[in-house]
């Protein structure tokens, strides 16, 4: 029995009381909440998606209604980890409680676990080896730019192609970047292979601006990376952050930290191209002068040789040589000698005497002289000594 002193204890009916806990439950929890959790037992049931969202310690059901289905950007399934975003729902005919689903992702730890798997596969078919690289153009005509339409990705890379290298035509091609939309980027570069050849694509640029790496996780979808790797022009990707990698990354032949330096990898500075043609057109400047020096001198030598070869020139270099060689003979005549006081003596036959030998005593001779001859006679001989 009650002690008729004791407080009266509240009675409820069991509609009263469900009631009750969904109001206490109503006022204790925010409308919405986050829940870090791993899916269990994941299946369809009338168009509603049924779950068990579990941790090491705990579980509690959740139930992502057929109208809100088709919003999710990830569908679960058995072990995902997720980030769920949801309120509490209790049903108080049934004193139920579950958890509504208004959105969910998936969790880094399965981002990771999905590019490891995805990346250990394509390794060993050798997708991802560096000799598969291929070189970028190093001044390309027209590239292709795949990111979303609009985004500050976009405007960014965008603004550097025109900065960098106003030359380059850019062909848009706007794609979703989030969610499980792998089959339209798919068919996107599909498309695009085709036409690369008509559109004159000399290079391909996937990009993503940043994000969580959950954010992330179409670029390790299986079929994107294949796809990727079938392309026939070379392919950068700028996707997330700098210590963001995707699976993607490693197919592609140049992975850039971001969108934005993704385009400065790809196209030459102007600035800098600009300073090579200075430096260049100084040097070619510099080669000109030289060479028009070297031919300014060398056609100066060839009419002073010009001016040589002149007859007038031959005619009074012949002249100078004739008057040198006039000069020579008279300092080389015999009469030069005459005239200076020597004299030429001769025999009776005209033969000059050069010896005593050649002449006896009392012998005619004759004796030259600068203004005449002597008729003489031998009337002595007397050799010199040694």
């Amino acid at each position: 029995m009650v002690n008729p002193s004791t407080p009266a204890l509240p009675r409820y009916s069991v509609a009263e009381l469900n009631a009750a806990i969904g109001n206490l439950l109503e006022r204790g929890f925010a409308p919405r909440f986050l829940i870090d959790a791993t899916v269990s037992r994941p299946q369809l049931k009338k168009g509603h998606l049924w779950l068990t969202l579990v941790d090491e310690q705990a579980s509690i059901q959740a139930v992502v209604w057929a109208s809100q289905l088709p919003k999710l950007s990830f569908t679960p399934e058995e072990g995902d980890g997720v980030v769920v975003v949801g309120k509490l729902n209790f049903w108080a005919a049934r004193a139920s409680l579950s958890v509504q689903v208004l959105d969910l992702r998936p969790s880094l730890s399965s981002v990771l676990r999905q590019f490891e798997q995805v990346r250990t596969t394509l390794a060993a078919e050798g997708l991802l080896d560096p000799s598969r690289q291929r070189a970028l153009p190093e001044a390309p005509q027209r590239i292709a730019l795949l990111t979303s339409v609009p985004s500050s990705a976009l405007a960014d890379m965008l603004r550097t192609a025109a900065e960098r290298w106003p030359i380059t035509s850019v062909l848009v091609v706007p794609i979703p970047v989030q969610g499980p939309v792998h089959e339209q980027i798919c068919a996107t570069l599909e498309l695009l292979y085709t036409r690369s050849e008509a559109f004159g694509l000399e290079a391909l640029v996937l990009a993503r601006g940043g994000g969580s790496r959950e954010d992330l996780a179409v670029f390790d979808n299986e079929q994107l990376a294949r796809c990727l790797s079938r392309s026939p022009i070379p392919v950068i990707t700028g996707i997330g952050h700098e210590d963001d990698t995707t699976v993607v990354d490693l197919v592609a032949d140049y992975r850039a930290a971001t969108p934005t330096a993704a385009l400065v990898a790809l196209l030459p500075d102007r600035r800098q191209a600009l300073g090579q043609l200075g430096q260049l057109r100084r040097h070619l400047n510099q080669v000109v002068f030289l060479r028009l020096q070297a031919e300014r001198q060398q056609h100066l030598q060839r009419l002073s040789r010009l001016g040589q070869l002149h007859p007038r020139q031959l005619l009074e270099q012949r002249r100078r040589d004739l008057a040198h060689a006039r000069r020579l003979l008279s300092a080389l005549s015999p009469s030069h000698l005459l005239e200076r006081g020597f004299s030429l003596v001769r025999n009776a036959k005209g033969q000059v005497l050069r010896s005593l030998n050649q002449v006896d005593s009392g012998e005619a001779i004759v004796v030259q002289l600068a203004d005449g001859e002597l008729d003489a006679r031998v009337v002595g001989i007397r050799r010199s000594t040694p």
